[in-house]
Formats: structure tokens, sequence, C-alpha cells
């Protein structure tokens, strides 16, 4: 698929995709005789990855470390047992710090709340 669809199943700019491929994240599969870019379904889903690490934090560096790890576990070449057990645990720590930073995001939105609804507070009690 090309670009445009890309950006609409992942809901990511045609910019955002481009910078994902400068830094070397997500690189088209193949490209068009015209040039354009080609994706596969593994392409999205990778794009889709990054996608749910931004918001949490992450930075380039850990996507890429993250991306790292799981495409030579995908990948047709199975890891030796050290290798492996190392890719797993660099894998444990993901999801470790996505968990904590998931608690940090409920704590902020608990208390986003508590403050919309002190404000509707005040508002209700200004119109008495």
């Amino acid at each position: 698929m090309q670009i445009g669809e890309v950006a609409a199943r992942t809901e990511l700019s045609l910019r955002t995709i481009r910078h994902y491929e400068e830094t070397g994240l997500v690189l088209p599969s193949a490209r068009s005789q015209g040039g354009f870019r080609l994706y596969t379904e593994a392409d999205v889903a990778r794009l889709m990855v990054i996608r749910r690490m931004k918001p949490l934090g992450f930075t380039l560096d850990e996507m890429r470390a993250l991306l790292e790890a799981t495409d030579r576990l995908d990948s047709d070449e199975e890891p030796p047992p050290e290798e492996r057990e190392e890719l797993l645990a660099r894998i444990r720590g993901f999801e470790q710090v996505t968990r904590q930073r998931m608690d940090d995001l409920r704590t902020q939105l608990s208390r986003a709340e508590e403050f919309a609804a002190t404000l509707a507070e005040r508002l209700t009690d200004a119109r008495r």
C-alpha cells in the first residue's frame, strides 16, 4: 500500500511516517516504478508499535531498541538461547516501564478530573 493509505490506517501524518523512515525506524518494503513508497502489513504493524510508544514518552532510540529485539525474535533464524533470554529481558523491561507510565498517566488523569470537577463546582456556585 502507498503512504497515504498507511497514514490513514495508522492515523499518523505523512510527515511523521517520513520522519520515522529518515530515522530508520520504519523503511518502506519496496518502491513502485514511479518511486512511491510501498508498505506491507508488517510495516503498518511496526508503525502502530511506534505510535503506541510515543505518548508514553519513549525516545526514538528506545523505540529502535524494542523494535530490534522483536525483529530478532521474529526472524527466521532462531537466536541462541542466551541471546533469546537477553532479548526477552529487554522486552520485559519495556513492559515494566510501560505499566509504570500507564499508572502515572492514570494518576494525572485522576487529578485532571478532580480539577475539572472543582472548576465545574465553582461555576455552579457562581451562578447562585
